[in-house]
């Protein structure tokens, strides 16, 4: 079934639980089997692959923030430009807390199946991410 007022609900809960730290809300967003198409390095499919790799982001910008700058849906995708922000505090990509604050853009698909995240593509300005950090 395709309702696009049950995923764009959805992807905005998936925000929340990414801005708020509450990433077991992924058990009840994500469905077990879904896959990322540009994944981080290590993750894995379905709810625990997403929450790993937004465990890692949040230990290492325990203030990350997504802002979605706009947002376009058609009856079973959802598609978002957004603003990451957050202040480098803990241990990315091998590097140690530098405290140094970032703000990048970034965009992402999501597909919807029953209200449920089954596939995503995405992108964020990690080169401006390590840039900003003095890493690159």
């Amino acid at each position: 079934m395709f309702d696009k007022k049950t995923n764009i609900a959805a992807q905005q809960a998936f925000g929340d639980a990414v801005n708020s730290g509450n990433l077991n809300a992924f058990d009840q967003l994500v469905h077990a089997k879904a896959v990322d198409h540009d994944p981080a390095p290590g993750q894995g499919a379905g709810p625990d692959g997403f929450k790993g790799m937004f465990t890692d982001m949040r230990t290492a910008f325990p203030d990350l923030h997504v802002e979605v700058e706009t947002l376009v849906a058609d009856d079973d995708q959802v598609a978002f430009a957004y603003t990451l922000t957050g202040t480098h505090q803990g241990p990315f990509q091998g590097h140690d807390a530098t405290g140094k604050p970032i703000k990048v853009r970034g965009v992402q698909i999501s597909k919807f199946a029953d209200g449920l995240l089954v596939e995503r593509w995405g992108s964020s300005d990690e080169l401006g991410i390590m840039t900003q950090l003095g890493l690159a």
